[in-house]
């Protein structure tokens, strides 16, 4: 028996296509339907896959630089100003 890290050595850049493919339709490409722990084996081949062969822009649940946006400009508070800006 091949142990999942034999496995994932072997999986070629078609393999994942169909993988990935699975998963997002959560089907096979015969139309069977993947069992739970077929779409989480999936999943973990696909992030182990992505993790040696894609820039982490482009792997699975990359989701870009994060940063609060209220730092990037300050915010003026028009409740408690003294100018004429205020609300009330």
């Amino acid at each position: 028996m091949t142990s999942f890290i034999d496995m994932l050595r072997n999986i070629t850049p078609e393999i994942y296509a169909s993988l990935k493919q699975a998963v997002e339709i959560g089907k096979w490409p015969d139309g069977r339907k993947l069992t739970g722990e077929q779409k989480e084996l999936c999943l973990q081949a696909m992030i182990a896959w992505e993790t040696d062969n894609l820039p982490e822009e482009e792997r699975t649940g990359y989701m870009g630089p994060q940063g609060c946006k209220s730092k990037e400009k300050e915010v003026p508070n028009i409740l408690f100003s003294t100018g004429s800006e205020t609300l009330h």
